[in-house]
C-alpha cells in the first residue's frame, strides 16, 4: 500500500531463488557453545563448594588454637600511650632571618601559626636583612610615604619623534637580509 509515494509494507520476495545462498553449517557449533556453558557452570559450582570447605577448615583451625595466656595483654592494652605517633619527625620551618623552628612535637597547626607570626612581623615592618637594615614597613606608613613622595617615574629620554617608535621589519625584496623601519 502506497501512502504519499512511500511504500509501508515489505514486498513479497518469496519468488526470488538463489541457489548459491543457503544456511552455513560452519557458522557456529551449538553443541560447542552448550558444552562450554555446562563446563563453566560445573566449574563455578566446584569453586563455590571448594571455598565453602576451605572456610570451614579455617574456622576449625581457629577454634583449635590455644587462647592467650593469663599474662597476655588485651587488645586495648597493647597500644602505647598517647600520643602514639610523632606528627612529623624531623619537621621544621626556617624563618626569613635563618632561625630554624622545630615543629616535631607541636600541634598540627604549628606551621601555620609560625608562618602567620612571620607574616605579621613583615606587615608590621619588623623584618630586617643580614646587616640589620629594615626591609619592610607597615602598610599605613607605606601609604603615607607614597602619598607624600609619589611613585617613582622613569625619566623621559625620548626625543618625541614618531620615527623613534618604528619597528625594524625585513623587506620583501631582500629575503629578510635588510630591514627597514616601519610604523606599526
Amino acid at each position: 500500500m502506497k501512502k504519499d509515494g512511500h511504500q509501508t509494507e515489505t514486498p513479497d520476495v518469496s519468488h526470488i531463488r538463489n541457489v548459491e545462498v543457503t544456511h552455513e553449517t560452519s557458522d557456529i557449533s551449538v553443541s560447542g557453545v552448550l558444552t562450554f556453558v555446562v563446563a563453566l557452570t560445573v566449574t563455578t559450582i566446584a569453586v563455590y563448594i571448594g571455598m565453602w570447605l576451605l572456610f570451614g577448615y579455617f574456622e576449625k583451625q581457629e577454634a583449635k588454637a590455644k587462647p592467650p595466656g593469663p599474662m597476655a595483654l588485651q587488645k586495648g592494652e597493647r597500644l602505647p600511650p598517647a600520643p602514639r605517633l610523632q606528627g612529623a619527625p624531623g619537621f621544621g620551618v626556617t624563618r626569613e632571618d635563618g632561625q630554624k623552628v622545630n615543629l616535631e612535637l607541636r600541634k598540627p597547626a604549628a606551621e601555620y601559626n609560625e608562618l602567620n607570626k612571620e607574616w605579621t612581623e613583615a606587615l608590621a615592618g619588623k623584618l630586617t636583612d643580614q646587616s640589620g637594615k629594615p626591609v619592610s614597613m607597615p602598610i599605613s606608613e607605606a601609604m603615607k610615604k607614597i602619598a607624600t613622595e609619589g611613585l617613582p617615574v622613569r625619566a623621559n629620554t625620548t626625543t618625541g619623534k614618531l620615527q623613534d617608535f618604528a619597528v625594524s621589519v625585513p623587506t620583501a625584496a631582500s629575503s629578510g637580509r635588510v630591514s627597514e623601519k616601519r610604523l606599526q
